[in-house]
């Protein structure tokens, strides 16, 4: 009898020693620079349209920030449950590559109507929708990715790797737009229109993944309510993914950005690109250190007290009217939310079997999207009654007070010392013997 052959994958000590995961780290690198360049110029393209060719004041342009973000949300919130059965029952990779090629196609009608000087308030709305549409198929497919081309024990080192491909992008594709904006106006989507079809090239050549399942692959509408109800049921997912939606649902401080650059810190689009890196330019830092050093201990307290970071930051950076003081606050937010992301994308992936992940990161990814978008129609909406700045302000502080209200309601979180699965199906009650 001979011994069993030992398991190449315990030999490895980083998940960049995995060639898929390479090419997945550099896809996700492409997209994120791609699409965050695409937003942040939309963003501001409707804001300044809307003072310039519409006449509106600086509160009504605002507002139009705001249903810019509705727009987006509308279809993440109608497609989410569609995108994370997709995400579970057919191969990752294609989901993938087929909703890059829709915001490659975006990038494409934005760099052309921006060339002949014809974006108007209703074509930014419609392409913005259609972003929120491709962004939903993306989101979920692309986050179940990592579980299954690396090691369990490998998988909180490539969720921080990952983050860092996510927040540097995140940093270098609005401040790169901004300054290819700056250059030729239509430039930006052009590049952003090739690195969204190089991206999905590069997951294409990763090896086939597709979820393990335990049961039927058919009654589509069946495994939407289940996975829904799964979340429902685990209290400590539900406290995970709850907590971010109404924490940036109030503390979000990005719709208004390009009001503090055009018109309160006078910087620009140059500027507003920098404003929008700053905050991952902070994660970014974070996420290094946490690929190096991972949270191990106490990770509940710790996500808890990082949204109340975010929210004081939130607020600070509100008042500020320094533009580099601005920034560094910008930074300090983003360097907590990253703490918070990795704990939760941590718990949430290794709290979840493997043939439901695609259906609950679909369910996170609609928080995340729905805090995001609505966010920015609340901010909208209140700069229209208190101004720019009570509204962010007001934000930050219920940040803080959400965080406050959902250690006690969920005190699971409070209590959740490690990443292991602790609160997985905890309330299953056996049978009892016959």
């Amino acid at each position: 009898m001979t011994d069993a052959a030992p398991d190449p994958s315990n030999q490895l000590s980083s998940p960049l020693q995995i060639a898929d995961y390479r090419r997945f780290w550099l896809a996700r690198f492409l997209a994120t620079f791609a699409t965050l360049s695409m937003v942040v110029l939309i963003g501001y393209q409707t804001y300044d349209v809307a003072r310039a060719d519409y006449g509106m004041d600086r509160a009504t342009a605002a507002f139009m920030l705001g249903l810019l973000g509705l727009a987006q949300f509308v279809p993440l919130f109608v497609l989410t449950p569609v995108a994370g059965v997709a995400a579970d029952l057919f191969d990752r990779r294609r989901v993938v590559l087929f909703a890059n090629l829709i915001d490659c196609a975006i990038a494409v009608l934005l760099a052309l109507f921006t060339w002949r000087d014809a974006l108007t308030l209703p074509i930014l709305f419609a392409l913005a929708a259609a972003h929120g549409a491709a962004r939903v198929f993306n989101g979920p497919a692309l986050s179940a990715i990592a579980p299954n081309i690396v090691p369990p024990r490998l998988l909180p080192k490539a969720i921080a790797l990952s983050s860092i491909a996510w927040q540097v992008g995140t940093v270098v594709g609005p401040a790169g737009g901004g300054l290819l904006f700056a250059w030729d106006e239509s430039l930006p989507y052009a590049v952003s229109a090739a690195m969204l079809l190089v991206s999905g090239l590069l997951i294409s050549s990763v090896r086939p993944v597709r979820a393990q399942h335990t049961g039927s692959r058919r009654q589509p509408l069946k495994q939407i309510a289940e996975g829904f109800r799964f979340v429902w049921r685990e209290r400590f997912l539900l406290g995970c993914i709850s907590l971010d939606l109404f924490a940036v649902l109030l503390g979000g401080a990005t719709a208004m950005l390009p009001v503090f650059a055009r018109d309160i810190l006078e910087v620009g689009p140059e500027g507003l690109g920098l404003m929008r890196g700053a905050p991952a330019a902070g994660a970014a830092l974070v996420a290094a250190w946490l690929s190096w050093r991972p949270i191990e201990r106490n990770v509940g307290v710790k996500m808890l007290w990082a949204v109340v970071i975010f929210g004081a930051a939130t607020v600070v950076f509100a008042v500020s009217r320094n533009f580099m003081f601005s920034l560094a606050m910008l930074a300090l937010l983003g360097a907590a939310d990253m703490v918070s992301v990795f704990i939760r994308n941590s718990l949430i992936q290794l709290n979840t079997p493997d043939d439901k992940r695609g259906r609950v990161s679909a369910i996170s990814g609609l928080a995340v999207s729905a805090s995001n978008e609505l966010g920015e129609l609340r901010a909208g909406l209140m700069a229209g009654v208190m101004g720019v700045t009570g509204a962010v302000v007001f934000g930050g502080v219920g940040a803080v007070v959400v965080t406050a209200v959902w250690a006690w309601i969920f005190p699971e979180l409070r209590k959740a010392r490690t990443f292991a699965p602790t609160y997985l199906h905890e309330d299953t009650r056996k049978e009892p013997a016959a």
